[in-house]
């Protein structure tokens, strides 16, 4: 059985999905608030088991680490 797809409106922990501004390769990227800090934020979700490969994890690591323009 997979994971379900988030969707907006979702609750994810303590960040509510408010819309989806793009994916890729690696994933979904929404605008999502965080709930406790209430503020907006960028919230990457990603498909079931891509963590469990090294090179993703790396790939991931490098573009979590990289400057907003």
């Amino acid at each position: 059985m997979s994971a379900p797809v988030p969707s907006v409106g979702q609750i994810l922990g303590h960040y509510r999905l408010i819309e989806q501004i793009g994916a890729g390769g690696m994933g979904v990227v929404y605008r999502a608030h965080d709930e406790q800090l209430d503020r907006d934020v960028a919230l990457k979700t990603l498909p079931p088991g891509t963590l469990t490969d090294e090179a993703a994890r790396n790939r991931f690591r490098k573009e979590a680490l990289q400057p907003f323009p």
